[in-house]
């Protein structure tokens, strides 16, 4: 077993796995943090309300006071200019730490608007500054090509992609045992009653309102059995395809179910797709990118 990982750690990787998360997912993380950045003042500053210090209170492992409001909004241009710069792939290994640490800032000091994507997202920032991104469809790429310095190679091992890929199905098989765990399996209706709340969209009243009840108990069954037996499904090249599929349309129902889910979906999108893409998908996007630098 510890052969057959070390081999599976030391294949070689298309570097477009994490080009794609490079571009897509600062974009969606920005996205899911813009309502917050347009209050920065009041969000991660002294301008609103914050939870005093508990004194280390075990629901409280680190206080972090208020900043200036000066501070704060220089925190929130760091991090979209920073979140930018490494979509673009602009000086990209120095621009994700820096959005990361601005990232893994904002989610220790608002605990309680900590959702999942501010929870992910410094850990899938890391690995996007730890992997070799920037080196293929972005500035530094364009510029490197422009210098006349040798092209990157289209495949290499790479610890990062490998770890965004157990990431994405250990959050879907963590998900499924807590499901199991709940009601998933006692309650026959339980997706259907998430349709009734304050994340309702026009099109969630309309499934809901319309579909039968049996197809709500059948669609629970699926997302339970998709996310339990993940590693299974990612893990086994026959099914790979299969869950993949599954996957993007779970979550594109997610997004359009749950309104401000939709960062989270797109952000779980991009590593579906940075992850677990069939290489013969990858082949053309990485010709056009050898025949943009070569142009370049």
């Amino acid at each position: 077993m510890f052969r057959a990982i070390s081999e599976w750690l030391a294949r070689p990787v298309p570097v477009l796995r994490i080009e794609i998360v490079r571009i897509a997912a600062p974009l969606a993380i920005l996205g899911f943090m813009s309502g917050r950045l347009a209050h920065a003042d009041e969000w991660i500053g002294n301008a609103g309300f914050r939870v005093p210090d508990l004194g280390g209170d075990w629901r409280q492992p680190l206080y972090v006071p208020a900043l200036p409001s000066v501070v704060a909004w220089a925190v929130a241009l760091a991090m979209v200019a920073s979140g930018l710069a490494c979509a673009a792939g602009y000086k990209t290994r120095r621009s994700a730490l820096i959005f990361a640490a601005t990232l893994a800032f904002v989610a220790i000091s608002d605990r309680l608007a900590a959702f999942t994507v501010s929870k992910m997202s410094p850990a899938v920032v890391l690995a996007i500054a730890a992997g070799p991104a920037g080196t293929r469809l972005g500035v530094d790429a364009w510029t490197s090509a422009r210098r006349g310095e040798a092209a990157a190679d289209a495949e290499r091992p790479m610890g990062s992609v490998r770890f965004l890929q157990l990431l994405l199905v250990t959050i879907y098989s963590a998900s499924g045992i807590a499901k199991a765990r709940g009601d998933w399996l006692s309650v026959p209706l339980v997706l259907w009653s998430h349709l009734h709340d304050s994340y309702q969209t026009a099109l969630s009243f309309a499934l809901a309102s319309s579909l039968p009840g049996w197809s709500w108990t059948l669609m629970q069954g699926l997302v339970l059995a998709f996310e339990m037996l993940a590693p299974l499904w990612f893990g086994l090249p026959r099914t790979r395809t299969y869950a993949l599929v599954f996957g993007l349309g779970m979550h594109t129902m997610i997004g359009l179910c749950f309104g401000p889910v939709l960062w989270f979906a797109l952000l779980m999108m991009t590593l579906l797709v940075g992850g677990y893409v069939p290489e013969s998908l990858l082949e053309p996007l990485d010709r056009l990118a050898g025949r943009l630098e070569s142009r370049t």
